[in-house]
C-alpha cells in the first residue's frame, strides 16, 4: 500500500520561512516523482513544484521560483519544500502527490497517490 505522510507547515508571516516534509511508503525505488500542489480556499489544485527520484530533475512554478526549494533524501524516501520569503498568496493547503514513473507532470490530475494535506497560513 503506497502512503505519502506530510509534516510542517504551519502560519508564519510575510517574509517568513517554512518547510514542509513528505514521506513515502509502498513505492518502487527511485521510480516515481514527487509533486508539491497547492490549494487555496475556492481554487483549482495547482501544481507548486516536482522532483523525480528516478533522475534528480525538479521543476518549479513561476510564482515560486527562487523563493522555493525542493530536494529528497533518498534514504529516508522523504522530500522536503523549503519556503522562504513568503507571501500573503502563498497561504494555501498544501499536498504531496506520487506519480509512477518517476516523470515531471506538473498537473495534479494525473497523480496516483496523495498525502493528507498541510496548512500554509501566511499572515500580513
Amino acid at each position: 500500500e503506497v502512503q505519502l505522510v506530510q509534516s510542517g507547515g504551519g502560519l508564519v508571516q510575510v517574509g517568513g520561512s517554512l518547510s514542509l516534509s513528505c514521506t513515502a511508503s509502498g513505492l518502487p525505488l527511485n521510480n516515481y516523482a514527487i509533486g508539491w500542489f497547492r490549494q487555496a480556499p475556492g481554487k483549482e489544485r495547482v501544481g507548486v513544484s516536482c522532483i523525480s527520484r528516478t533522475d534528480g530533475s525538479t521543476w518549479y512554478s513561476d510564482i515560486v521560483k527562487g523563493r522555493f526549494i525542493i530536494s529528497s533524501d533518498n534514504a529516508k524516501d522523504t522530500v522536503y519544500l523549503q519556503m522562504t520569503n513568503l507571501k500573503p498568496e502563498d497561504t494555501a493547503v498544501y499536498y504531496c502527490g506520487a506519480i509512477l514513473p518517476g516523470v515531471i507532470i506538473t498537473t495534479p490530475e494525473q497523480y496516483d497517490h496523495w498525502g493528507q494535506g498541510t496548512q500554509v497560513t501566511v499572515s500580513s
